[in-house]
């Protein structure tokens, strides 16, 4: 059982399907079973992917003042977080819409409300982080002072980007110098993905880097293995919703890399527990077992590993 410190947004989501995007203008549209309202948030996501496979998390974010903590732990939950590090610091809880269509691309609008004027508990950060064998950081505001305290106790920080814009280097760059493990998404990517991997790993010098390309799988570069390779995706279910299949797959990895040190065992398992998971609605919904995942990674490579 892996020891996870995972920090960031958590927040109220509204998913909805949709014929395409960008949306077309219909006015009224009825359309049965295509909208779902759950928890979510990156954090949230991999917290919860990271508990079902059996590790130990403690969950860091803030929620609104009047909210339950019902919001962590709905009734229907199939794994149950600790809520003791989810602070009532905000007005309100952040809240998504996310759009989504049957070709994988979604349009995402965010209400963050104050949380990036909000700081976090320092002390309770540091002294959870004492306890973790890897810090998992989302590039939320009050996450910055962590990345310094895991430095400090020399922690493995693994970190989500999600996407890398030139716009946002300047506000994403603390995060991005702090990684050991770097997980970035190909959403507005401008050139050769294999030349983006290599730039940031020049330029960052993280141990690790998945750069996540939607159904075209994913680029691997490990430090230590002097590697860049791709992956293609692997088809264990049909296609529901593709919402929060990154967070599940950076998840996987990261439980399995904390546990053999070996990288491209966790992508091959990390590519089937996301490709399980885009069979259910939610983004924290439809997670294999390590045992699921064993049988279906001995189906498609047969290596053993």
């Amino acid at each position: 059982m892996g020891k996870f410190l995972v920090a960031g947004i958590v927040q109220r989501e509204t998913i909805v399907q949709v014929d395409k995007i960008p949306i077309e203008y219909t006015g009224v549209a009825v359309k049965p079973n295509t909208i779902f309202i759950s928890t979510g948030g990156d954090a949230y996501n991999e917290s919860v992917a990271l508990k079902w496979l059996g590790n130990s998390v403690d969950f860091m974010s803030m929620i609104g003042k009047e909210d339950s903590l019902e919001l962590i732990n709905p009734k229907d939950s199939e794994v149950t977080l600790v809520t003791d590090y989810v602070l009532p610091r905000l007005r309100d809880t952040p809240t998504a819409v996310v759009f989504y269509d049957k070709t994988r691309k979604q349009q995402i609008f965010e209400d963050a409300k104050e949380i990036r004027d909000v700081a976090y508990d320092e002390d309770l950060f540091r002294e959870r982080a004492g306890r973790a064998e890897m810090l998992v950081v989302s590039n939320a505001n009050f996450c910055r002072p962590l990345i310094q305290i895991g430095k400090e106790l020399r922690k493995p920080i693994a970190v989500n980007i999600r996407e890398y814009r030139k716009d946002k280097v300047v506000y994403n760059e603390d995060f991005l110098k702090a990684a050991d493990i770097l997980y970035v998404s190909d959403d507005h990517l401008v050139g050769e993905p294999y030349e983006f991997v290599k730039s940031l790993a020049v330029r960052y010098r993280p141990k690790i880097v998945l750069l996540g390309q939607g159904a075209a799988g994913l680029i691997l570069y490990d430090k230590e293995k002097n590697i860049i390779a791709h992956y293609d995706t692997v088809k264990t279910n049909e296609i529901v919703n593709t919402v929060g299949a990154g967070n599940a797959l950076f998840s996987c990895f990261l439980h399995f890399y904390n546990k053999t040190h070996d990288s491209v065992y966790a992508v091959k398992n990390a590519l089937l527990f996301a490709s399980y998971k885009i069979g259910f609605m939610g983004t924290s919904n439809g997670f294999m077992t390590e045992g699921q995942i064993g049988q279906w990674r001995n189906l498609i490579w047969r290596d053993g590993r």
